[in-house]
């Protein structure tokens, strides 16, 4: 932690004083109790909106998983979230989501399938990885077995299911409300805030990743 601490110290001469507030002040709210985890999304606006959605609620992260296309959000539809959020590229595969599942996540599907719990009624008690599927198909049908637990949007209309970024928003809003009105401690230990606020640092200093890494190299003679 004492590194940690010294080595934010010394990125903060390198942040105007507007840059350095809004670290201090949005970081206090963030949280990885929810993690978004996205298969194989192949429209970059759709990742740049779920990007987008999940850095509005606070959560700063987001597990991508890649077969045929990579993550790629637009930058000009993130309209800056991805400076925020840490995105996690890894290959779609079942190894992928047990790695998930070990760090301490309750697999959650967002799907119709397997008498799934309406999102109004979900209770949140533990951590969950919520997981949306591809544009055309939706969740696997080998993560919807894999899973813990489905999750459905309530749907009033003929149409069956929302854009994977629109359903994506709702649950990560609707989930961050349930976190908020709880008891639960769900925002981030000290030691993960302090390593969200250097990532945070660097990204907001130009060059940043090379002055990083001269602080510390110089810190290791």
């Amino acid at each position: 932690m004492k590194d940690l601490v010294q080595t934010f110290e010394y990125l903060k001469q390198f942040l105007t004083e507007e840059r350095l507030v809004k670290i201090e002040h949005f970081s206090l709210e963030s949280s990885d109790f929810v993690l978004p985890v996205v298969e194989d999304i192949y429209q970059f606006r759709n990742a740049a909106a779920i990007v987008r959605s999940v850095e509005a609620c606070g959560f700063h992260k987001v597990v991508a998983l890649q077969e045929e296309y990579s993550f790629e959000p637009n930058l000009r539809v993130t309209k800056g979230a991805d400076t925020w959020v840490d995105v996690e590229k890894m290959p779609r595969n079942m190894e992928s989501f047990q790695e998930v599942r070990n760090r301490g996540y309750k697999i959650l599907a967002v799907s119709l399938e397997n008498n799934a719990t309406m999102l109004p009624d979900y209770e949140i008690t533990e951590p969950v990885a919520l997981v949306f599927g591809t544009e055309m198909e939706g969740v696997s049908k080998e993560i919807l077995d894999f899973a813990d637990e489905t999750l459905a949007i309530p749907m009033y209309g003929f149409t069956r299911s929302f854009n994977v970024s629109v359903a994506a928003s709702i649950c990560m809003y609707e989930l961050k409300q349930k976190l908020i009105r709880s008891d639960i401690d769900y925002k981030l230990d000290d030691e993960k805030l302090l390593k969200m606020k250097i990532r945070w640092a660097v990204n907001s200093i130009r060059s940043g990743e090379e002055i990083l890494k001269h602080y510390l190299s110089k810190r290791m003679v």
